[in-house]
C-alpha cells in the first residue's frame, strides 16, 4: 500500500483516464470510478505501475452513486481528488428531453458538488490535501446548441473561484480548476454532436497533454489553468466579447449540421 491515496472519477477514458494514469505514475494508490463497465478493463491498465487500483462503476449523477465511490475508498485519507466525471449534451434545449438536460446538470453540478463537500473538509481540517475540478472554458461562453452544458460549466468554474476563497486560509489545500477546450474524446459521440464542427474538428487538443497541464497545476499549487495557448486567448477574449457575439459564434460551431459546412 503506498503512503498517499488519489481518487479520479470519469477515468474510464479521456481525460479522467489520463490523470488516473499520471497518479499511479506518481506512486499513488487510485480508487477510480465511471458509470460504465470500461472502467473495470482501465483499472487493469492503470495496475501496470505497481501501486493498489480501485474501480468502481457507479453513476457521480446521483447521491447514492458518489457514497458508493466513498464507500470503496474505506475510510482512507483522500490526499488528491480528481473531479473530472462530466456529461455532455448536444441539439437545441427545445429539442433535448428533460431527462437527458437533467442528467447533464446532475452529473456537472450536483454529483460535483456533493462529491467535493464531502471530501474537502478533512483536507481543510488537517490543512493538507489536492484538488481538481474540471472545468471548462465553455463556461465564458454561451452555448448555443449546447446550452445545458456551457451553463454548467460556468457553475462549475464560478463555484471553485469562490470556494479557494472560502478556503484560503488553509494554505496546505489546493483547490485547481482545468479549463479545457474541446479535447479529443468521447464527449461528442456522446453527446450526439458528430455531426457538428467541434464534434469533427480534428485538430482539438490531446486528452493526455489536458490532464498533463491539470496534473501539473494542481501539483503546484495553482488555481486554474487554461489547458493550451488557444484555449487561453479564447477564455480571456470572452471577458470583452458582447455575449450575443459568443452565443453565434458557438452556435456556428455546435449547430447540428455544421460540420459539412
Amino acid at each position: 500500500m503506498a503512503d498517499k491515496f488519489a481518487i479520479i472519477t470519469g477515468a474510464s477514458t479521456g481525460i479522467g483516464f489520463e490523470l488516473a494514469t499520471l497518479a499511479a505514475k506518481d506512486g499513488y494508490d487510485i480508487l477510480v470510478v465511471a458509470d460504465e463497465p470500461l472502467i473495470n478493463a482501465a483499472a487493469e491498465d492503470f495496475k501496470q505501475f505497481g501501486t493498489q487500483v480501485t474501480s468502481v462503476e457507479a453513476d457521480l449523477s446521483t447521491i447514492d452513486g458518489v457514497d458508493k465511490l466513498l464507500a470503496a475508498a474505506g475510510g482512507r485519507q483522500i490526499d488528491l481528488l480528481c473531479a473530472n466525471a462530466g456529461h455532455g449534451l448536444g441539439h437545441a434545449f427545445l429539442d433535448q428531453q428533460v431527462a437527458d438536460w437533467r442528467h447533464v446538470i446532475d452529473t456537472n453540478i450536483t454529483g460535483t458538488l456533493y462529491l467535493v463537500q464531502k471530501v474537502l473538509p478533512a483536507m481543510v481540517a488537517r490543512n493538507a490535501g489536492k484538488m481538481l475540478v474540471t472545468g471548462s472554458v465553455a463556461g465564458y461562453i454561451p452555448g448555443a446548441f449546447q446550452a445545458v452544458y456551457n451553463g454548467t460549466k460556468a457553475f462549475v468554474d464560478s463555484f471553485t473561484e469562490a470556494l479557494r476563497n472560502e478556503i484560503k486560509d488553509s494554505d496546505g489545500v489546493t483547490l485547481t480548476t482545468l479549463m479545457p477546450g474541446p479535447v479529443d474524446t468521447e464527449f461528442f459521440d456522446r453527446g450526439d454532436m458528430l455531426d457538428t464542427s467541434v464534434g469533427a474538428d480534428p485538430n482539438k487538443s490531446d486528452p493526455a497533454d489536458v490532464a498533463k497541464d491539470g496534473w501539473d497545476a494542481v501539483m503546484s499549487g495553482k488555481a486554474s489553468i487554461f489547458s493550451g495557448w488557444k484555449t487561453k486567448i479564447q477564455g480571456v477574449l470572452a471577458n470583452v466579447t458582447p455575449g450575443s457575439v459568443l452565443a453565434e459564434q458557438h452556435r456556428k460551431m455546435a449547430e447540428p449540421g455544421t460540420a459539412n459546412e
